[in-house]
């Protein structure tokens, strides 16, 4: 099944490290990657790859994190800023791959490997900390243009020019965009979450939340 002209832009990987930011502060974490030429992808994700908090990063659910290219266009012009490659901390920096285009359970060939969009990236803090830029997690956030994340159907070597194209399209058609206003801003639409919910391959982390959410509004009903 062929979809539109993907591209990876940018391929990174790396393991956690020191950052400093701010008026010397440190903090270590693994947003800050470095390019490759090919990794292999395993079911955890890739190989010299890493996550400093295993709460909130990484996992089966979380093993590989991908950004629009389209939107550091975006950033760029209204924070009149320059970014860096991976900024985000993404593995891959993919054109043609918009949250609004992806649906969680859409399953992809990457390289050699296969994965599968699980849930929206939920940004942090520490995207604040690496670009130095104040308001634009507000705004990813405001947008829903937060990338996301893919669980590791098949393991296999990825490279710089891979292909990556759409295999199977999720019936259901729930796309990171939808998903994303209905966690960040519409915490209170009980359809909205029981559509989001009805996809059996989103992430367990986000089914938990969104489940004890969904119970809360009905308990109050």
């Amino acid at each position: 099944m062929k979809d539109r002209n993907i591209e990876i832009i940018h391929f990174a990987i790396g393991l956690p490290k020191t950052m400093q930011y701010g008026n010397q502060k440190e903090m270590k974490t693994g947003i800050c990657k470095n390019k490759t030429e090919e990794a292999f992808l395993t079911k955890e994700g890739f190989r010299g790859d890493g996550v400093a908090n295993l709460k909130y990063h990484g996992g089966p659910d979380r093993a590989v994190c991908i950004y629009p290219y389209e939107h550091y266009q975006l950033w760029e012009k209204e924070f009149d800023t320059s970014l860096p490659p991976s900024a985000f901390g993404e593995n891959l920096t993919v054109a043609n791959m918009l949250e609004q285009d992806v649906c969680i359970g859409d399953i992809y060939q990457l390289g050699e490997a296969v994965i599968q969009i699980t849930q929206g990236r939920i940004p942090c803090s520490t995207i604040t900390r690496r670009t130095n830029i104040q308001g634009l997690l507000k705004r990813m956030v405001e947008t829903g243009y937060t990338g996301y994340l893919c669980r590791v159907l098949k393991e296999g070597t990825v490279r710089h020019n891979s292909k990556i194209e759409l295999i199977q399209r999720h019936p259901q058609q729930v796309s990171i965009l939808f998903a994303n206003e209905v966690y960040f801003h519409r915490q209170r639409d009980a359809e909205g979450i029981k559509k989001v919910l009805e996809v059996q391959e989103l992430a367990k982390s986000w089914r938990e939340s969104l489940k004890e959410r969904l119970n809360k509004l009905t308990a109050s009903v």
